[in-house]
């Protein structure tokens, strides 16, 4: 009974999923969203229609297959003739983004009275953004252009920023029991998946492509994309992190492939959609209102954040004009990445665990609904301005 619960359920999610994306078109939202609010429909903070032990165990496998499939694609954008053409502006916006995001929101959160450790932990876990939800407003915007690229670039390496200074901050706000142990955790969050992520790139770089001339196999692809994801959850490092890394060797080194990525694209759309559904399902409405005016204050802080930020970063990076207030809002979505940062910090300091958890899972909830929009408006905007636009 249980198998064919959850044959059922998952026919149901895709159907859903089918429907949500035809009235996103009509309505001119990104599919995102549509998914994220069919997910949250369906799920505990609506009509609680999913049978949760079936699909508990089953939303972290999917999760993980469905960013790595994300992260190999955004890797694939990592191209030597992408980097010098958008390098400096990929690399400056990130680290505004990050470094901005990070002392706005601890400083704000400091002087409406929170804990100085406190804040500075949810300062650094907002830098995270969703690479996912950006990547398929891309990739639904049909946009390809300089801005695009330059997104793509940033959402790439930002999250390796924001662990590293999550780390830096966890060890900060933890010095009574040293610094060694998040920086440890961090080294090994990050360099093991860029050792696992060269481990399965540049073999793949070399084998695939060979058997159909010019683009791997759908099975090759799948082979490549599950390997992956599942030696990083048995090693314990960041998927997104060795995907990227590998689809990056093979974008640079496979010379061989006409498109590298063309079957990870045409696999990928089912696992997104149960990714953006489930992703939907296991928000919770219930921490916008618990934490009452700090929880306000920290979306705004946020938002205020990535807005001024991105325009900091852009000038720096020397964008043309019509881009510079674009990336703000484009990097408005978050996801799992803080929330893992969360877990990780309330396991660290239990007596803010809840404070911690509860504002994250917050910030998800407003900024996984309400940022694949203001990114598809920017992308919009951007693709309307005069290409010369300084």
């Amino acid at each position: 009974m249980e198998h064919s619960v959850f044959l059922i359920t998952l026919g149901m999610l895709f159907m859903g999923g089918l429907a949500a994306d035809q009235v996103s078109r009509a309505i001119r939202l990104p599919r995102v969203t549509m998914l994220l609010l069919l997910g949250l429909l369906v799920g505990s903070s609506g009509l609680d229609m999913l049978p949760t032990s079936t699909w508990a165990a089953s939303f972290e496998a999917i999760s993980a297959v469905a960013l790595t499939m994300v992260a190999f694609l955004i890797g694939g954008e990592l191209t030597r003739e992408n980097l010098s053409r958008h390098g400096r502006a990929i690399m400056a916006i990130s680290l505004c983004v990050v470094a901005g995001t990070t002392v706005l929101v601890w400083g704000g959160l400091v002087l409406l009275g929170l804990d100085p450790g406190l804040a500075l932990l949810l300062g650094a876990i907002a830098t995270a953004t969703d690479p996912a939800a950006i990547a398929d407003v891309i990739r639904q915007s049909g946009v390809r252009n300089r801005f695009t690229e330059t997104l793509n670039g940033i959402v790439g390496i930002d999250d390796i920023w924001g662990l590293l200074v999550f780390a830096v901050c966890l060890a900060l706000v933890t010095q009574t029991s040293g610094w060694v142990e998040p920086l440890a955790g961090a080294a090994h969050d990050i360099g093991g998946a860029i050792l696992l992520g060269a481990a399965m790139g540049l073999p793949a770089a070399l084998l695939t492509g060979r058997l159909a001339p010019g683009e791997p196999s759908q099975t090759e692809a799948v082979a490549v994309v599950f390997l992956t994801t599942g030696l990083s959850m048995w090693f314990e490092v960041s998927f997104l992190l060795a995907g990227m890394t590998a689809g990056a060797l093979i974008a640079n080194l496979a010379r061989h492939h006409d498109y590298a990525f063309h079957e990870i694209e045409n696999i990928e759309w089912p696992f997104m959609i149960l990714f953006f559904v489930l992703a939907g399902a296991s928000l919770e409405l219930d921490a916008l209102t618990s934490m009452g005016w700090i929880a306000v204050a920290y979306i705004l802080l946020r938002l205020v954040a990535r807005l001024a930020a991105g325009e900091v970063g852009a000038r720096l990076g020397r964008v043309p004009g019509s881009e510079r207030h674009a990336y703000g809002p484009a990097l408005l979505p978050q996801a799992g990445v803080a929330v893992g940062m969360a877990l990780v910090a309330a396991e660290t300091v239990p007596e803010w665990g809840p404070a911690i958890l509860t504002l994250t899972v917050a910030g998800t909830v407003v900024f996984e609904v309400v940022g694949p929009p203001c990114a598809m408006a920017a992308i919009r905007h951007v693709a309307r301005a005069p290409l010369d636009g300084h």
